[in-house]
């Protein structure tokens, strides 16, 4: 027998109050999905979901009689958080698919946990957990687990067909949770199906894009992602484009401490061309902060590891350090990866290094005169007042950044008396 009765999470009272709530007078709930699958492999449980053969308005009642807290945060589609001990958990009321499209399914609530668990997509994320903790497993998820084998349930062509974005999920999991090669079944289903993720909404492309590009080390999924075509249908500016670099860039996070950064991700497997981009972020929709970080990526220069410090300070104040800051984090990571063996490397990594710790504590010095400066000094408003403040902030600029606002002020009466 499988069980979970040895987590802590499990003991959570706030858990065991609401299974035993949802289990009383003919009604069953079981712990579904992703927090038997973690706990079986070993991952962290974040979230613990909860499914039920009571209607949703039967699980608002019984809250509501217990004292509890009910959200009809889905109700439509049977889902009611319930808030226990300022927590909430997602209750939802067994499933069966009527309609499906593709993209969306008109659902009707049963009572069925057979029909239930084989109307979702993997075989890992179809797991239930009773109240006694016994792993109940209805369409041989177990071996899967064991074997981390990111499986669809049934046909996977038509696990596929029902919702287009599965593709992307079966690549996401198997980056999480997958070894090996991934299923041969869901690679050709996915290859087949491949141009139908057009048809789903940007940002429904992107949120799993996103996570998946967040994984622990994503590259073994891009490359498969990439042999099938899935990767270019979703990222055509990967194309012809190397994602080799993704092992690196992982390798170097975990080893330094860095968290997973999917636009740095993101970075390593696209061209470091503005135009593109711009054109990426728009039909992505990604969030402005988002896109912004690649446009400065995109329109920072390639830093030279030779990069003296004053020659360094110039480039941060002219582009700043977001976008310098990506390409050094690029550059180390290549670095690393070549630098087994090879004295030249190891330099250049130890250097790129030195370049971003300074990069990350910068701070951008305040240029000491203004426009009003200029004026003040005899030249009148007009286009000639910018082109001698910037003549003035290059000079201050090319003697890294020492001059102070009387020794620039002297400099500024110069140039007016020329």
């Amino acid at each position: 027998m499988t069980s979970v009765a040895q987590t802590d999470w499990f003991h959570d009272p706030a858990l065991q109050k609401i299974l035993a709530l949802l289990n009383a007078d003919g009604g069953e709930a079981r712990v579904a999905g992703g927090a038997v699958r973690n706990a079986l492999m070993g991952v962290p449980v974040a979230d613990v979901d909860v499914a039920t053969t009571l209607l949703p308005e039967v699980v608002v009642e019984r809250t509501n009689a217990a004292g509890l807290k009910a959200v009809p945060t889905g109700i439509e589609h049977g889902t009611v958080t319930l808030v226990v001990d300022g927590r909430g958990f997602e209750v939802t009321t067994l499933r069966r698919d009527i309609e499906t499209d593709g993209r969306h399914a008109k659902v009707a609530f049963g009572t069925d946990w057979q029909v239930d668990a084989e109307r979702r997509d993997l075989t890992i994320n179809a797991l239930y957990a009773d109240q006694s903790g016994e792993v109940v497993d209805l369409v041989n998820g177990l071996p899967d687990i064991e074997n981390r084998t990111i499986r669809f349930i049934g046909d996977a062509s038509q696990r596929i067909a029902e919702d287009y974005l599965r593709i992307l999920r079966f690549f996401r999991f198997f980056a999480y949770y997958g070894s090996g090669r991934p299923d041969a079944d869901g690679l050709r289903a996915s290859a087949r199906a491949k141009d139908k993720l057009k048809t789903l909404s940007a940002e429904r492309v992107w949120a799993e894009t996103r996570k998946l590009l967040a994984a622990p080390d994503p590259s073994r999924a891009l490359l498969w992602m990439r042999q099938v075509g899935v990767l270019t249908e979703i990222l055509p500016e990967t194309e012809k484009w190397g994602i080799d670099a993704i092992h690196a860039l992982a390798a170097t996070e975990q080893a330094l401490g860095w968290a997973p950064d999917h636009i740095l991700r993101l970075a390593a497997i696209v061209p470091p061309q503005a135009e593109r981009l711009e054109a990426l972020a728009k039909r992505l929709r990604l969030s402005n902060a988002d896109a912004a970080r690649l446009q400065a990526w995109a329109n920072a220069p390639v830093v030279p590891d030779e990069v003296t410090d004053v020659g360094f300070n110039r480039l941060l104040y002219r582009h700043g350090n977001e976008g310098l800051s990506t390409r050094l984090r690029l550059a180390l990571a290549s670095a690393r990866a070549d630098a087994e063996g090879d004295p030249v490397a190891m330099r250049k990594s130890a250097r790129l290094s030195v370049l971003l710790d300074r990069a990350k504590g910068y701070q951008k010095p305040v240029f000491p005169l203004s426009g009003a400066d200029v004026v003040a000094a005899g030249v009148p408003a007009g286009k000639r007042v910018g082109e001698i403040l910037k003549m003035l902030e290059d000079f201050w600029v090319e003697r890294n950044f020492t001059l102070n606002r009387t020794e620039l002020s002297a400099r500024l009466d110069a140039l007016v008396r020329e």
